[in-house]
């Protein structure tokens, strides 16, 4: 690698962590990953930022001093380094580009922040991203096919259900699954039945995971909350042993998410459904799906960077034939 070779530090700045890829010609060259998310500053405020930024990538920085800077994700938030205001959907990465917050990185080059996703039509509740419609534009850029028409799930704590028409990003629904899961194993009477090493990664009990999936399909309007109860009950009568109990309400509580999301995809007719997100949970995500009869088209990692360079390349960070 040359010393002229190098032409995108790209961020991907969450709540709990930071990514940061060296990137060239559209690939990542280097890539390296801390804890200093947004909540995680090495201290508050805008020295905090500065510092996790040199920790991670200061030295690529001195090496290219002109080394241009993008980020995206909650580092953009409210809670973030600087707010970039919230774009209205439908949106694409032009619309994103023309929206974004420079602010002094503390390294030399200004850090340009991508903006996130507001959605706000009348007689419907708002919803917001910030992140996930920059994976969702570097997913789009690697399979051009899908700009079309086809609904992106990106699973996680906030689960993002995306519906993708004529390359842009249309409407979008979040899901609290991951966050409501992780409340009722750490936080409520749920809890105190499961092995007090629920944190381990074990194998997954698939007869419990299936019949949370089962009793999600087959659920009717206001049944959640009781369903969730009988992962208590479950395990009082012995009828789940207590390593299967939080699959049952992951089953559960997955399978409400997709039931409500798949009858929002097809509204109108069959599209591609692609995943989007880290392996194991978007692995759990597409066996949920096959067991509810849906095929998955593709299951695709972090794809931020991907989306990140083209962000760079449409704020004209980057010259266009970079």
């Amino acid at each position: 690698m040359s010393d002229n070779s190098t032409h995108l530090l790209a961020l991907d700045w969450g709540t709990s962590s930071l990514r940061a890829f060296l990137m060239q010609h559209g690939r990542i060259v280097d890539s390296r990953q801390s804890d200093h998310g947004i909540q995680h500053l090495p201290e508050a405020g805008v020295p905090g930022f500065e510092q996790a930024l040199k920790a991670i990538a200061g030295d690529w920085v001195q090496r290219w001093p002109t080394l241009a800077m993008v980020a995206s994700g909650m580092v953009g938030s409210a809670q973030g380094w600087r707010e970039a205001p919230y774009v209205r959907c439908p949106a694409n990465i032009g619309l994103l580009a023309q929206h974004p917050v420079r602010v002094p990185s503390g390294l030399g080059p200004d850090l340009a922040i991508a903006p996130g996703l507001l959605l706000d039509d009348h007689g419907q509740m708002p919803d917001v991203m910030r992140g996930e419609e920059i994976q969702i534009a570097g997913a789009l850029s690697e399979n051009p096919s899908w700009a079309a028409r086809c609904c992106m799930v990106l699973p996680g704590t906030h689960s993002k259900w995306v519906l993708v028409k004529e390359g842009q990003l249309v409407r979008f629904s979040t899901y609290m699954t991951g966050e409501l899961f992780a409340v009722l194993c750490q936080h409520s009477i749920l809890g105190r039945l499961l092995p007090e090493d629920r944190g381990t990664r074990r194998a997954l009990d698939r007869a419990a995971f299936e019949l949370g999936l089962t009793e999600a399909r087959r659920s009717c309007a206001g049944d959640l909350t009781h369903q969730m109860f009988a992962t208590r009950t479950l395990g009082l009568t012995g009828r789940l042993p207590p390593a299967g109990l939080a699959d049952y309400l992951s089953g559960l509580l997955i399978g409400s998410e997709l039931v409500s999301g798949l009858a929002g995809a097809h509204e109108q007719e069959p599209m591609p459904l692609i995943l989007i997100g880290e392996p194991a949970l978007c692995q759990r995500y597409a066996d949920a799906l096959c067991y509810l009869g849906q095929p998955v088209a593709a299951v695709l990692g972090n794809t931020a960077s991907s989306g990140l360079w083209n962000f760079a390349l449409a704020t004209g960070v980057l010259p266009p034939h970079t």
